[in-house]
């Protein structure tokens, strides 16, 4: 026979070492003749019918029949009959089928038939006979496809072999063959699971594969698609098993993960990595990068919570790796497809392992922590209401420990930097870093539910440091009065984004607004603390705290439309949204109206004053009265915007001149919007009167020139007639009827005097220290004599005439009973809360004055660190005074 047929043949291949069996040396007409001619008319009916015969028993006498084609075991002969003489024409389809029945009919024989094609395919490798590989790769598929009784999981075994010697080979079309054959083994439903069965080797296969270097491009492309689609097997495979779930521990996790990352880091089309939906076939097989983002949204679907650190944690080193957190549009498109793969109730758990790697990296370069917190910013955004989970304190704790950590940061290098240069830089990188924490901040108090919601704004609100105050927020200690003013700054402006989301849900097609009570939004626990900050003496903190307001209040977002301190001619033009007060509404303005009123009057007085600070009490004055005001509340509003105007005429406080002329602007233009809201036309006549006025006399008292810059403003406002003011009669004579009790205009407004003064209008060091020098300096001293008062004939006289006594008693009784009968308890409340206060001041000046401490032994007193030490002596030997003694 010639040597071409005999290389061409399968039969014609000589045998492995460890074969004993003379069949291939048989010329190939006997072992063709012998498989496919040996056997009887007889033998083929009954392997038709499923009947074993007796060459099935052959198979023990291997070792003495297998020289002889005839007496060869059936399996064998129905195996070699499928392969064809020449392998361009492919598996022979009428013997397969053959086979397949056989399979089927005798499953017990599947561990042999698979270990025999194993066999017959290991050599054909080694020889470099690719086309028989192809063939009994293709062999293996059609049995896998039949047969699926227990009896499969021996041959699976064999089948699985020879896809390792496949993915072995440096052949790369015998490692796509071997892939392609996996895959499909991987889309079969076992019916029952394999306990000993491990894909350790297949991981790491495929993953080399993905990470292919290939010199031709197309070739490599074609192995790397090869390599994901294995992997994506694999977790098909596995992650249904229950008994595979060592397929989620960090050793093939760690393989699985950046094989995945590493083509989709490739793709040249970074915007659309990240999308929700999912690419068609065709472009997956064509591009790595589409197919490992499917393969990596499948893995991330199918984890569970226990498995969810083991997931997510190689993306985070990947990107630590590779520096992907300055440039971080890769690293925000990975955690996008995170957060859409993952389960809902999960999302908390990724954000948690988000910070986690956050605290590992603090000291790292503001570059990278600003591209850490950003991804935590895109994962916030992404999560659904209600699964951020239960440990939301400990998040925002985090995030504030950051934020101290970058002002110390960005103070040291101010400190430490000789070059005003690289500060520079540094401290905008920095301002990165903190601008990025607000905003997530904002967005992740924002996306919470709503009894969460006020509950995370009162817990940042706790954080704010006040100074001089004891230190239950943040440690503020290391970066000075300038650090603290920066983190409160910055603590307001998270508390703006958290509260610019309270009224407002969006959603991907349309925004509208949902509203809440003003109880719900502004509770007695936040809203005390925030009024009681927002009185310090810095005008861009009061700023921030009347921003806070603003959106909590507006629940139909018309602040847009009173933007700017102005007199608006006509107010039905701006179309402004209101409902009907509801009853809770009413009941809050009951309860907390005198808070707000005290905080505008008393935030009108401050020194520090600039056009944005009237600019936002003028709006959160008509925003009470678009969302909060009633006849009741009207009145209440008047008469703060006339005590207002009093406080400017008088000038007690020692106003400058910029704040007396912006406060009686800010009077005019909020009476402008008051009058022309209820619609009442003599109100409107009588302040259309004052403005017109004050056009032609006082052009200094209207916000369109007092407030602005450059504008010369008078030396007094004393010489002013009556007609430039806004007048209580004339308001009350306007505004008479049964709506409004206009009694009440008759009543001056007096700001409740509560505890915040005590945190917000704080003494300065400089006094504390001067009153301890002054008290400390008058132990030593002997008391003054005070100056007798000069008794005259005058005041003997005025002290005996009585007329008129009882006339300005009865006056005095008539005001506090008409006081009583028609102020509101509140206000009355507010008055005696005052008196008694301003008494208890009275009281412990005098007790300052006339207790001194108790003199020690030697009769001295020291005094360390600026404060008085004194010795105490026994009680038996202090004096005590006269009326202290009975």
């Amino acid at each position: 026979m010639p040597e071409e047929e005999l290389t061409s043949s399968p039969e014609a291949v000589p045998p492995c070492p460890e074969e004993e069996s003379r069949s291939s040396e048989l010329p190939q007409s006997d072992y063709k003749t012998g498989s496919k001619t040996g056997g009887t008319e007889d033998e083929a009916v009954a392997m038709e019918r499923g009947e074993a015969t007796e060459e099935d028993g052959a198979d023990d006498e291997e070792g003495v029949c297998g020289c002889c084609g005839p007496l060869r075991p059936r399996y064998k002969r129905l195996v070699d009959n499928i392969f064809p003489e020449d392998p361009k024409d492919g598996l022979v389809k009428s013997d397969m089928e053959k086979l397949t029945f056989y399979a089927v009919s005798a499953p017990e024989k599947l561990d042999r038939i698979g270990a025999y094609l194993a066999e017959r395919l290991s050599r054909d490798v080694v020889r470099h006979r690719y086309g028989y590989v192809v063939i009994a790769m293709e062999a293996l598929d059609q049995l896998l496809m039949a047969c699926h009784s227990q009896s499969i999981k021996p041959f699976v075994e064999s089948f699985l072999h020879m896809v390792a010697k496949l993915l072995e080979s440096r052949e790369p079309d015998l490692q796509v063959l071997g892939t392609n054959s996996f895959v499909k083994f991987a889309n079969i439903e076992e019916d029952t699971p394999s306990y000993h069965r491990r894909y350790d080797f297949f991981v790491s296969q495929f993953s080399a594969m993905c990470h292919s270097t290939h010199d031709d491009p197309d070739t490599r492309t074609k192995i790397r698609i090869a390599g994901i689609k294995g992997l994506q097997g694999v977790v098909r495979k596995t992650v249904n098993d229950e008994l595979q779930a060592i397929i989620w521990e960090p050793q093939h996790m760690d393989k699985l993960i950046p094989s995945m990352l590493f083509n989709m880091q490739c793709a040249e089309d970074s915007d659309r990595i990240g999308a929700p939906t999912t690419p068609s076939d065709g472009d997956k097989d064509e591009n790595p990068a589409t197919l490992a983002e499917s393969c990596f949204r499948e893995l991330l679907g199918r984890a569970a919570y226990g498995n969810m650190n083991n997931a997510v944690r190689p993306v985070l080193v990947h990107l630590d790796n590779h520096r992907l957190w300055e440039t971080n549009e890769f690293a925000v498109s990975c955690f996008k497809i995170i957060m859409y793969s993952i389960q809902a109730q999960h999302s908390h758990h990724v954000i948690q392992q988000v910070l986690g790697h956050l605290d590992t990296h603090n000291k790292d370069s503001p570059r990278v922590r600003a591209g850490i917190v950003q991804v935590l910013l895109e994962t916030v955004a992404i999560a659904a209401k209600g699964s951020i989970g239960p440990t939301v304190l400990e998040v925002f704790n985090t995030l504030l420990k950051h934020l101290c950590l970058s002002v110390d940061f960005e103070l040291g290098d101010r400190r430490n930097s000789a070059s005003s240069v690289s500060t520079n830089s540094k401290e905008n990188e920095e301002r990165i870093v903190q601008n990025a924490i607000i905003q997530t901040i904002g967005f992740f108090g924002g996306n919470l539910p709503d009894y969460q919601r006020s509950e995370v704004m009162m817990f940042i609100m706790g954080k704010v440091p006040v100074f001089g105050s004891p230190c239950h927020t943040l440690d503020t200690s290391n970066i000075g009065d300038l650090g603290t003013k920066r983190i409160q700054v910055m603590l307001f402006r998270s508390l703006i984004m958290a509260s610019t989301c309270y009224f407002y849900h969006f959603d991907s097609v349309t925004s509208g607004y949902k509203a809440k009570t003003i109880a719900a939004a502004l509770p007695a626990p936040f809203l005390e603390p925030l009024l009681s900050i927002s009185l310090m003496e810095d005008n861009e903190l009061r700023q921030l705290v009347l921003e806070i307001l603003h959106n909590l209040i507006d629940r139909h977002d018309n602040r847009a439309k009173l933007r700017g301190i102005r007199i608006i001619p006509d107010v039905s033009a701006l179309k402004i949204k209101r409902e009907k007060i509801s009853k809770q509404d009413v009941n809050f303005m009951k309860k907390h109206g005198q808070q707000l009123y005290r905080h505008i009057y008393l935030s009108c007085k401050e020194e520090d004053n600039v056009h944005k600070n009237f600019e936002l009490l003028y709006t959160a004055l008509a925003i009470l009265t678009i969302e909060l005001a009633n006849e009741e509340v009207v009145i209440d509003l008047i008469r703060l915007a006339i005590a207002l105007q009093d406080m400017a005429i008088s000038n007690e406080e020692n106003l400058t001149m910029f704040n007396r002329c912006g406060t009686m602007a800010l009077v005019a233009a909020y009476l402008n919007f008051l009058s022309q809201m209820i619609a009442n036309p003599p109100f409107c006549q009588h302040v259309n009167k004052v403005i017109e006025t004050r056009n032609l006399e006082a052009p200094y008292l209207l916000p369109e020139n007092a407030l602005r810059e450059k504008y010369t403003l008078p030396k007094s406002l004393e010489k002013h007639e009556k007609n430039v003011f806004f007048l209580t009669n004339k308001i009350a004579e306007s505004l008479s009827g049964p709506s409004y009790s206009v009694d009440r205009l008759s009543v001056p407004y007096i700001p409740q005097v509560t505890d915040e003064d005590k945190h917000s209008r704080r003494k300065s060091i400089v006094d504390t220290v001067s009153i301890q020098v002054d008290i400390l300096s008058g132990n030593n001293q002997p008391d003054k004599a005070r100056l007798a008062e000069e008794i005259t004939f005058d005041t003997l006289k005025k002290a005996i005439d009585t007329t008129g006594m009882e006339e300005q008693e009865k006056e005095k009784r008539r005001q506090v009973i008409e006081k009583f009968q028609k102020a509101p308890f509140e206000e009355i409340a507010a008055q005696c809360e005052s008196k008694a206060n301003l008494l208890q001041d009275k009281l412990t000046q005098i007790f300052e004055l006339t207790i001194r401490p108790p003199p020690s032994p030697s009769g001295n007193v020291t005094i360390t660190a600026g404060h008085a030490q004194c010795q105490s002596i026994p009680v038996y030997e202090m004096k005590f005074p006269d009326l202290c003694v009975y």
